[in-house]
C-alpha cells in the first residue's frame, strides 16, 4: 500500500477512533461512500493501525497490590482503574484514589508535607472539605520560578488549607540556586528555617516524580544549563522533590543536589507516611527509581504502570 492510501486510512481512523466522527459524516467530509469506510476501519484493525483495548472496570485489583506492597516493601498500595492508558485518564484516576484516601486519613494535628506540579494540583482540587484542627500544610521545596511554566506551588497549599480548615506555610524560595553560596546565605534566615525545619517535622509527605526528558517541567524552569542537562538525561531516571537520581534511587549529581532548596531525600524517608502518586508510560523509569530507593512507602498508581512495575 503506498504512502497516500496509509495517510488516507490513517485520517479515517483518527476521525472515527479519536474524534468521534460518525462514518456518514467521514464520508461526507472525504469524498468516500459509507461501505468504503467500514472497510477501512476494519483493515485498520486487522492491520494493527487501530488497536482496541478493553478494561473491566470492576476488575479486583487487590492482588496485584499485595505483590507490588511485598515487591518494593511497601506498607501499603492502591491502583486505580484508568479507562485507557492516556495521561490525562491516567492523571484523574490517580488523584482522585489519592484524595479520597488522603481523605480518609487526615487527622487532627497532622503535619502533611506537599511538593507541586499537576498531579498535587488535581489532587487538591479533588478533595472533600474536612472539619479537622490543627493541621498544617507546608511545602516540601521551593517553588518560585522565572520560567512560564506553571507549577502551581501556592495554589496547592492555598486548597489544602481550605479543604482541611488547615494553615498554610509557603517557601518562598527557588527550587535551586545557581550557586550553593547563595544558598546558604538564605537559608540563615530564620525564617526561612522555620519553614524548613516545619518541613521535616511533617509525619506526611505527599509527592509525584518527574520523568526526564524535554518535557519535565524541572528542566523547563530554566535552573539547569543545557550542558548540565545532556549529562544529567543520560544519567537520571527521574526526579524526586526536584532532586534527580539513577535507576538505583542514587543522587545522580552531588553539586546540583547541594544547591537544590528543600528537604533532603533521607529526611522524606524518614516519615511515617510517604505517599507517592504517579503513573503513565512516561514516569516508569523514575517511579521504579523512586521505589528502588525506598522513598515511598504508599504508593498510589494506574494499573498499567502496576502491571510495569510487576
Amino acid at each position: 500500500m503506498d504512502k497516500e492510501k496509509i495517510t488516507q486510512y490513517l485520517e479515517v481512523a483518527k476521525r472515527y477512533y479519536e474524534q468521534g466522527q460518525t462514518q456518514d459524516h467521514i464520508a461526507k467530509e472525504m469524498g468516500l461512500s459509507r461501505p468504503n469506510i467500514s472497510r477501512i476501519l476494519q483493515y485498520c484493525k486487522d492491520k494493527n493501525i487501530v488497536q482496541i483495548k478493553i478494561v473491566n472496570p470492576f476488575i479486583d485489583f487487590h492482588d496485584n497490590e499485595l505483590m507490588l506492597e511485598q515487591k518494593y516493601k511497601l506498607k501499603k498500595v492502591l491502583i486505580a482503574h484508568a479507562p485507557n492508558d492516556g495521561d490525562n485518564e491516567i492523571l484523574q484516576a490517580i488523584s482522585s484514589k489519592a484524595a479520597s484516601y488522603l481523605n480518609d486519613i487526615i487527622c487532627d494535628g497532622d503535619i502533611i508535607g506537599v511538593c507541586w506540579g499537576r498531579t498535587l494540583y488535581t489532587i487538591a482540587k479533588l478533595l472533600t472539605p474536612r472539619m479537622v484542627k490543627g493541621v498544617k500544610v507546608v511545602q516540601l521545596k521551593g517553588g518560585v520560578s522565572y520560567s512560564s511554566h506553571q507549577t502551581h506551588a501556592k495554589e496547592i497549599v492555598d486548597i489544602f488549607t481550605q479543604k482541611f480548615n488547615a494553615m498554610g506555610f509557603y517557601l518562598p524560595l527557588p527550587t535551586l540556586f545557581s550557586d550553593l553560596q547563595t544558598k546558604q546565605i538564605v537559608e540563615k534566615d530564620p525564617f526561612i528555617q522555620d519553614i524548613l525545619n516545619l518541613g521535616r517535622q511533617a509525619n506526611i509527605a505527599l509527592f509525584t516524580v518527574g520523568g526526564v526528558n524535554s518535557d519535565s517541567i524541572l528542566f523547563k524552569l530554566g535552573y539547569i544549563s543545557g550542558r548540565e542537562r545532556r549529562t544529567l538525561e543520560k544519567q537520571a531516571s527521574g526526579d524526586i522533590v526536584s532532586r534527580l537520581i539513577n535507576d538505583k534511587g542514587k543522587i545522580c549529581s552531588l553539586s546540583l543536589d547541594e544547591r537544590t532548596n528543600g528537604i533532603k531525600l533521607e529526611e522524606l524517608k524518614a516519615k511515617d507516611q510517604r505517599i507517592l502518586v504517579a503513573g503513565g508510560q512516561a514516569k516508569w523509569p523514575a517511579i521504579k527509581a523512586a521505589l528502588t530507593g525506598g522513598f515511598a512507602n504508599i504508593l498510589i498508581t494506574d494499573q498499567y504502570t502496576a502491571h510495569e512495575l510487576l
